[in-house]
């Protein structure tokens, strides 16, 4: 999958910083000069190569999954777990303000935005970890044959960034980063209700009330609740369902027209809708059942 953007042809490079205001989180631009925004080109440069050495064809983020801590994975722009990183690629009216980094403690990540000859895009974000962590540390530097202390800011860019955004997507190397700087937990949580809606109309004889209650409160399920919207599941029969339930030991019952689940068996049957509870048979009469930590078609 290739990055939408012209790496060699670079026309503009902004910088900006990520800061945490109370609850609320907000993007402000900082003049850099042309030594910064070389070493910003090269940034992006080093995280395109990163993912094209991981792999070729990323697979598309899953919030369910245990993402490895280096692994080119990828959203789509459009889709509801990159509405912050959209929202910041896009945006055209981010101020300027050079006072934030007077408070290096609430940075919480550090982006550029580049325009290609093509007038195309590219967004690279990095979380703040290192960028300010240099403030804490007393630096020395060589100075007229004498080794002295640094009085003033320093802050320290990365070799690489934590993703990229086009045009089309987010292009995603560090899945932990990415779900920091996006705020994904309590976006995930507050998808609750719709994703259950969604799920709803595709699987009509399951009673989603008590599951959505029971996500309401536990982010795994949420997580499996989100996972299960982007999957193929409008095909699932109720009978091939409530069969696969019982055979690994899920108590349903009947609830008017619906098969519901009590509260003690809702992450078990989320398993199932997301398709991590599969059955081996290599004993002859003694089936063996087993959760997948990763979910990968084989």
């Amino acid at each position: 999958m290739a990055i939408e953007f012209d790496f060699v042809n670079v026309v503009t490079t902004e910088f900006g910083v990520g800061i945490e205001q109370g609850e609320q989180q907000a993007f402000y631009l900082i003049p850099i000069d042309n030594d910064v925004q070389t070493a910003l080109r090269e940034m992006t440069v080093s995280t395109r190569d990163g993912m094209i050495a991981l792999a070729e064809e990323p697979e598309r983020y899953s919030p369910s999954e245990k993402h490895g801590g280096n692994e080119y994975l990828f959203v789509p722009i459009g889709d509801d777990l990159a509405e912050r990183m959209r929202v910041l690629h896009r945006a055209n009216n981010l101020n300027m303000n050079v006072g934030v980094l007077e408070e290096p403690e609430n940075l919480f990540c550090y982006f550029t935005r580049m325009t290609d000859g093509q007038r195309r895009r590219l967004t690279g974000v990095r979380r703040a970890s290192q960028f300010k962590g240099v403030l804490k540390k007393r630096l020395i530097r060589f100075s007229a044959d004498a080794l002295k202390l640094v009085e003033d800011d320093v802050f320290k860019l990365d070799n690489d960034f934590d993703l990229l955004v086009d045009g089309n997507n987010v292009h995603v190397l560090r899945p932990k980063s990415f779900e920091l700087v996006s705020e994904l937990q309590p976006a995930i949580m507050n998808a609750v209700p719709a994703n259950v809606r969604v799920i709803g109309t595709q699987l009509e004889f399951v009673d989603f009330a008590g599951i959505q209650a029971y996500a309401t409160k536990h982010p795994r399920a949420a997580r499996y609740l989100a996972s299960i919207r982007d999957q193929q599941i409008q095909n699932i029969s109720r009978r091939a369902l409530t069969d696969y339930c019982r055979a690994n030991g899920i108590e349903i019952q009947r609830v008017g027209r619906k098969i519901a689940v009590s509260d003690d068996h809702v992450m078990a049957f989320l398993e199932i809708l997301d398709r991590r509870r599969y059955e081996v048979r290599l004993v002859p009469e003694a089936p063996e059942l087993f959760r997948a930590g990763s979910r990968q078609r084989v």
